[in-house]
């Protein structure tokens, strides 16, 4: 029996014979609240605007080209919506990606709590400086208006972040925790490795000039990973092409303080690429795996069950561990670990019933919120 005062905090798990009288029974699973690691709040105006199935240097464009030309009034109308969607689907804490303050007053009144993640970008040496600058206006207003829910700036993706933006960012991120989009396309590793594939064209769409840029020979996330030493905690997101290779470079990194959860977001890369994390190789080769929803630009809910159910249908993977990377690995990820994500005495986590979920499957559950 799970013991909960009034506020939510656990007191005890005991013997229902020693519960006492106030008892209350719930048919299914009792499971601490949910934890996504990654979201983007403030697309949630995109949700259905982008075709499913273009590829990752198309979808980037039409993200570009799409996320202002909405009103203020529209995107906090879908933040509002998308907001209600994660309370009902028992979410309690988010690692959201902020490319501007426009999400702060939403956040303000929300029950949820949240990481947010200071999003820089910029692959031209010359503009870090000027993107730096920017991104630390943006995250002193969430240190200001959002004091009690941590910021810090991260950068967008290895593809769109130079050397000395990179440089910079480990510089001023010292025993922070950040993140950063990874090997989501085959075509990162491609220019990472060798200067070709898809990004080029994407570059030259931009105007952006890149021949600056030479490849070094290696890939995608051990490019990026090198440039830190600050130790931080590090959400790695997405890893649809990420190697064995590159798991056993993160814990090369992890003995040096440098510590990497990777993040699954399994149906935005399917919306995306129509492809499926290499789920059963990380957990071979030891990779801490957490679970994200990213935006409703890539995927049509923002539902870490329906996540779980997404790769519970593609992979034979057991419901408590599902439910382990939905709920203490993230809290610990997003440095919440100490309040969130266990049935610790003392602790917060919020309670949540699962219903017509058994040991082996969850495809079949839904979830109601009980505190």
């Amino acid at each position: 029996m799970l013991l909960v005062a009034p506020d939510g905090t656990i007191e005890n798990i005991v013997h229902e014979l020693e519960a006492g009288e106030d008892i209350e029974y719930f048919p299914g699973m009792l499971s601490p609240g949910f934890i996504n690691c990654h979201c983007h709040l403030d697309l949630s105006h995109l949700k259905g605007i982008i075709p499913p199935g273009t590829g990752l240097v198309d979808f980037v464009q039409q993200v570009i080209k799409q996320r202002d030309a909405f009103s203020s009034d529209q995107k906090n109308k879908a933040m509002a919506k998308a907001l209600e969607e994660m309370m009902l689907e028992g979410i309690v804490a988010v690692g959201d990606i902020c490319t501007g303050s426009i999400s702060i007053n939403i956040k303000k009144d929300s029950p949820i709590k949240w990481r947010n993640f200071i999003e820089v970008s910029g692959f031209v040496d010359a503009v870090a400086d000027k993107r730096i600058s920017a991104a630390v206006e943006i995250l002193n207003i969430y240190l200001k208006e959002l004091s009690n829910h941590p910021s810090a700036i991260s950068p967008h993706a290895p593809y769109s972040v130079a050397t000395s933006l990179m440089k910079r960012i480990n510089e001023m991120t010292k025993g922070d925790i950040i993140t950063i989009h990874n090997q989501e396309s085959a075509e990162e590793d491609k220019f990472f490795f060798n200067k070709s594939g898809d990004f080029l064209q994407l570059y030259k769409n931009l105007g952006i000039d890149i021949s600056h840029f030479d490849a070094p020979g290696k890939s995608a996330l051990q490019s990026w990973l090198s440039f830190f030493n600050q130790q931080q905690q590090i959400i790695s997101v997405h890893n649809t092409f990420t190697t064995a290779n590159d798991i056993e470079y993160t814990k090369i990194k992890r003995s040096e303080g440098v510590n990497v959860y990777h993040c699954i977001c399994i149906a935005a890369n399917i919306y995306i690429e129509k492809r499926l994390p290499p789920i059963d190789m990380l957990i071979k080769n030891g990779a801490q795996l957490v679970l994200g929803t990213d935006s409703l630009a890539s995927n049509e809910h923002l539902s870490i069950l329906e996540e779980m159910k997404c790769i519970s249908k593609n992979f034979p993977i057991t419901t408590e561990t599902l439910l382990q990377w939905a709920t203490s690995n993230g809290a610990r990820a997003l440095g919440m670990g100490k309040e969130l994500g266990s049935f610790l005495k003392g602790m917060k986590p919020g309670v949540l019933l699962l219903k017509d979920a058994d040991e082996n499957n969850i495809t079949n559950a839904s979830v109601k919120r009980l505190l």
